[in-house]
């Protein structure tokens, strides 16, 4: 089979390897779509030990059962399906108490198991979910990104969300506006350097969007609200500066959460944290039933995951790799399309 290969570091290469037969729980999934994430980017761009080569990365997919293993009995050849992007093992605390994306032995495609860059890709069944028939091949596979979102709402339903601030306007970030935008009605603030992004984050509904080239977010947020702060901030970059900016514009008793990973040490004010009761959330990941949740509101046509997104072939995988890497202009997402 055909696969885009991380055979080393800062090389990537199309090549053909040998498909495997899947094991008696699992099917094998021609894959028909996959996404490529921010973390694969960033694995090979800082040569990350998160995914150390010889690998084929990809876990953002859908496809079409190709072949059922010996044990599979809800599944059938020729099934249209979205995978999760993990595997949890079902038996842990963890997965005992509901926590399935938290799981302590958890596998993730193209991470610890082969992924899904590639023509077929071994899946365990317990990980698929129907792929709606009106739903095109590249719009299901961008579920596992919505609904990082829509557990960025589900983390934080206790609290109000009327007002709040996305900072960073890639893949991650303008899923979790329309999630926040469609879920909780919120008024969204979209923060980030590229205008492009911007301009996306407006036309996909933004309250506001502020380049902090030019402008404070967290003076802007706080002239929006009376000087009191975004209910709920969310940090899809992950800098230490941009952590830091989220407390800043957040009101006390408000919440932000960090679900980027640009960067891991940082220092910080705790007092600003302790004093006005603020809450600070990290999130990994989704639970399976937010993936069924993001496959209903795109094929319900509530988000937008099409317009913005580029469409490459697996023999142009490389090039759509590159092209994100340098992110220039509206090169924000690309998917794969075997």
């Amino acid at each position: 089979m055909r696969v885009l290969h991380y055979p080393e570091f800062d090389r990537l290469e199309v090549r053909d390897l040998d498909a495997t037969a899947p094991r008696p729980d699992e099917v094998s999934v021609q894959v028909a779509a996959c996404g490529l994430c921010g973390s694969e980017l960033e694995t090979y761009k800082n040569h990350s030990p998160r995914r150390p080569p010889p690998l084929v990365m990809g876990h953002e997919f859908c496809g079409v059962i190709a072949e059922v293993g010996a044990e599979v009995r809800d599944w059938k050849k020729g099934a249209r399906v979205v995978s999760n992007s993990l595997v949890p093992c079902g038996k842990c605390v963890r997965c005992q108490r509901g926590d399935t994306h938290l799981c302590a032995h958890r596998q993730i495609f193209g991470m610890h198991r082969p992924g899904a860059f590639a023509q077929f890709v071994n899946v365990p069944a317990r990980c698929l979910i129907p792929w709606p028939e009106n739903l095109p091949a590249e719009a299901a596979a961008l579920a596992e990104p919505l609904a990082n979102g829509i557990h960025v709402v589900n983390l934080t339903r206790h609290l109000p969300a009327a007002t709040a601030l996305v900072i960073g306007a890639g893949p991650i970030g303008l899923f979790c506006q329309q999630a926040l935008q469609v879920l909780r009605g919120s008024r969204v603030f979209v923060a980030d350097l590229s205008p492009e992004r911007l301009a996306i984050a407006k036309k996909l509904g933004a309250a506001g969007v502020i380049n902090p080239r030019e402008q404070d977010a967290a003076k802007l947020v706080l002239q929006a609200t009376e000087g009191e702060g975004a209910d709920l901030v969310v940090d899809a970059v992950g800098a230490a500066g941009t952590k830091k900016a989220s407390l800043e514009a957040l009101r006390p008793g408000g919440a932000t959460v960090w679900i980027g990973l640009h960067e891991n040490t940082m220092s910080i004010d705790s007092y600003n944290i302790t004093l006005p009761e603020k809450q600070v959330f990290g999130t990994y990941a989704a639970k399976i039933e937010e993936l069924q949740q993001a496959l209903e509101l795109m094929a319900a046509g509530k988000v937008d995951a099409l317009s913005w997104v580029h469409r490459f072939s697996l023999e142009e995988s490389v090039t759509g790799f590159n092209r994100m890497l340098a992110a220039k202009g509206t090169d924000i997402k690309a998917v794969i399309c075997p």
